[in-house]
């Protein structure tokens, strides 16, 4: 199983209300072999970012926007090293919400996070796509940021295109995208709807 070797550890979709209005949260985590002080400067320093995720500049402090390159933008709205951060995920006009959390388990550190999103808002691409859609793209960020404290990798895994061409990279992408289908019968959905909605993900994200 490729993508519990190498992406989230756990999987989950609840639905709530975030902000006086019904939600969806993908949520995921995962036990990384580092202390949380490395591993609150790995998610939190612009320099580590882009080793494993994107190149990021702003003011990464509270109140301070940020912005990664070719992607989402937004606002840093709770910082409690080494511990917490909240921001707002801000991308092609619409707005949700990722908080991550960091806690020492074992001779590790594990980090939680949860991207939430007001239903109404996605209606249609939820119907289509599910919680994969969010969740194959953070696993690749967990593959990556397991590949920067294990060994030092200083290349996003999406960025190295002989990766992102090969099998490998395509059964991972696959793989990924069931396990939140799997997560999202636990939650409740049916196993034919969730199979639906994690083939198109894998699709999108594979190229076929």
């Amino acid at each position: 199983m490729l993508h519990k070797v190498i992406g989230a550890e756990f999987r989950a979709c609840v639905e709530r209300e975030y902000e006086g209005k019904p939600a969806h949260v993908v949520i995921a985590h995962r036990v990384y072999t580092t202390d949380i002080e490395d591993l609150w400067d790995a998610v939190t320093n612009a320099e580590r970012i882009p080793r494993w995720f994107l190149p990021i500049e702003g003011q990464l402090q509270l109140g301070g926007r940020y912005q990664l390159k070719g992607n989402a933008g937004g606002t840093i709205q709770r910082c409690d090293k080494p511990t917490a951060f909240d921001v707002t995920w801000e991308f092609n006009g619409g707005m949700s919400w990722v908080t991550v959390r960091l806690a020492p388990e074992g001779k590790g550190t594990r980090l939680t996070l949860e991207h939430i999103v007001h239903a109404a808002d996605v209606e249609q691409f939820w119907s289509q796509f599910g919680p994969g859609a969010t969740g194959v793209g953070w696993d690749l960020s967990f593959y990556g940021l397991g590949l920067h404290i294990e060994s030092g990798q200083s290349v996003p895994p999406e960025a190295n295109a002989v990766w992102a061409a090969s099998d490998e990279a395509k059964a991972f992408m696959r793989e990924s995208a069931q396990a939140w289908a799997d997560a999202h019968v636990a939650a409740g959905e049916t196993p034919d709807v969730a199979r639906g909605m994690a083939e198109r993900t894998a699709a999108f994200y594979t190229g076929g």
